[in-house]
């Protein structure tokens, strides 16, 4: 975001303003220090109903934040609204991720783990990853491919973000990625982008299979999956899971 921030020791309290990042924070061994998450953190879920919750990722309830007082805060620019974390820099020290790609999302581990001194389990994580996307097998030869992520109105994932990445790792080209990060499909342009597949994500919109039918009558020759899309979305530690789930995916439609 091109703000930096000093630490002077180790954070001892933190809040979490992203899921995907709060269960990463809670792999890396620093649960203790979790003082505050967000309302959609999920994960893990034991351990995050302990928390006191700070509202959601885009209206945080600042005085809730406040009687926490954390030391650091955990953010990311596309899941959190600049206006509120501008507010939050005021006060507090606000460390941003900014993620597109696998290498950023393992890049953000290594450098949370620098900043909360868990470095050694940091690289763990990330070796481990590393390893299980370099054995994920995909599609051959490349099919074309839709990600919706919402109804009414249909939108759809587009270009320049974490699940077109993934799409793209697995072998699905997306029939989208010329348009919008996540734009509004008309089914007379889902008709014509003509995807051989249409995977519907359980997030954040949760498609079921009774859905299936409202996108086959759009598009008859298209197969039709629901997926979990944390696996597709989430780039914290919950991508250890990801490769043999994404593979699985792939087998079905291979």
């Amino acid at each position: 975001m091109g703000n930096s921030i000093l630490l002077e020791q180790v954070p001892q309290r933190i809040v979490s303003l992203v899921p995907s990042q709060t269960e990463l924070l809670f792999d890396l061994g620093l649960g203790d220090h979790i003082v505050g998450v967000t309302k959609f953190c999920i994960h893990p879920k034991e351990h995050v109903k302990q928390k006191s919750k700070v509202g959601g990722t885009k209206n945080f309830n600042f005085d809730v934040i406040d009687q926490l007082q954390p030391y650091l805060i955990i953010g990311n620019k596309e899941e959190n609204y600049k206006e509120g974390i501008e507010q939050l820099q005021q006060k507090y020290k606000v460390w941003m991720s900014d993620i597109y790609t696998l290498d950023d999302a393992l890049e953000m581990m290594l450098q949370v783990g620098q900043v909360t001194g868990s470095e050694i389990r940091a690289h763990e994580l990330t070796q481990s990853i590393n390893a299980g996307f370099e054995q994920l097998r995909p599609l051959e030869p490349r099919i074309k491919a839709a990600y919706f992520i919402w109804r009414k109105p249909y939108m759809a994932v587009g270009s320049n973000n974490f699940i077109d990445h993934v799409l793209q790792r697995c072998g699905f080209d997306n029939v989208f990625n010329k348009m919008a990060r996540y734009p509004e499909i008309t089914a007379e342009q889902l008709q014509q982008a003509n995807p051989q597949l249409i995977l519907l994500s359980s997030e954040p919109y949760p498609f079921k299979e009774k859905h299936i039918q409202e996108f086959q009558e759009i598009c008859p020759q298209a197969s039709i999956k629901i997926v979990d899309g944390e696996m597709f979305s989430w780039y914290g530690s919950r991508l250890l899971k990801a490769p043999a789930y994404l593979q699985q995916v792939i087998e079905e439609v291979r």
